[in-house]
């Protein structure tokens, strides 16, 4: 059975940081793309960054540009997002997700899909 579990959400006043873990079981990541998305109550999910499944190629939504960092530790199958200066606007459920080998800015392109956690960021 497959899990993804992220964890490291919570209340950030503006401007603070948190790390998100994005903790993998049941398949090796190595062999998959991971990404984030964020999704806003009553919205549809945002693609906010993906890292391919040997980490040389790494994107990010404009809006996040300079601001996250998204990396992986395939030995440990976990992926991060590192989150800086952080915004109210940054505030939403965020989702790790994979798909096999190539990487891609689009949620119907993944397969497997975790629980969210919540972040939140006050003015």
């Amino acid at each position: 059975q497959v899990q993804l579990i992220e964890s490291g959400g919570g209340l950030v006043q503006a401007g603070g940081s948190l790390r998100l873990s994005c903790a993998v079981s049941g398949l090796d990541i190595c062999r998959y793309a991971m990404a984030w998305f964020r999704q806003i109550s009553g919205e549809e999910r945002a693609f906010v960054s993906a890292i391919s499944y040997d980490g040389r190629t790494i994107l990010y939504e404009n809006s996040v540009k300079g601001r996250f960092t998204t990396s992986r530790n395939n030995a440990e199958n976990t992926v991060y997002l590192e989150m800086n200066t952080l915004k109210p606007e940054d505030t939403a459920n965020y989702y790790c997700a994979a798909r096999q080998w190539i990487i891609k800015t689009t949620q119907n392109e993944y397969a497997y899909w975790g629980q969210g956690t919540p972040v939140t960021v006050s003015a």
